[in-house]
């Protein structure tokens, strides 16, 4: 069951990592990574890595994949090197670093992906999904919008 205590917490995790504004754009609010991080995996922090189709590789709670954390710049755990074998399985299974990879990649194609006018949290959610050159496609897995926009009415985000 979803539950506003544990919601909050992954939500006071996130914002450990800090509120920032990234190359001009917009920040993501804590609660917003949150509703990524629990419809990406359950915000799953052991979950690793996986291949769930040929040619894809996801890691992390966020369930990121290479070429999404070198769009956001390749962020790295304090003292690592971005270029070094297993930089980015470190940084995407650890949750803070994931969570500086998702806003950073997130301010770097913030869009409004559904036309309203507005880029929020549901943009977001979609934008991680799709990415940023596909934003304003349909998603496709219903399972990750139900289980984000379950967690939003939770925390109430928009």
């Amino acid at each position: 069951m979803w539950t506003r205590n544990v919601l909050a917490s992954i939500a006071v995790t996130l914002f450990a990592v800090g509120v920032s504004t990234v190359f001009g754009q917009a920040t993501v609010a804590p609660d917003c990574l949150g509703c990524i991080c629990e419809a990406s995996s359950a915000c799953n922090a052991t979950i690793g890595c996986s291949v769930p189709f040929p040619g894809a590789y996801f890691c992390g709670p966020f369930l990121i994949s290479w070429a999404y954390w070198a769009d956001a710049g390749k962020p790295v755990l304090q003292n690592d090197d971005p270029n070094r074998k297993g930089a980015f399985e470190n940084c995407v299974n650890d949750l803070y670093c994931a969570a500086e990879t998702v806003r950073l990649y997130l301010a770097k194609f913030s869009t409004d992906c559904n036309g309203d006018g507005t880029v929020n949290c549901q943009d977001y959610a979609v934008l991680h999904k799709l990415g940023g050159y596909g934003c304003t496609a349909t998603v496709v897995d219903q399972d990750y919008m139900a289980g984000f926009n379950r967690c939003t009415q939770v925390v109430g985000v928009i």
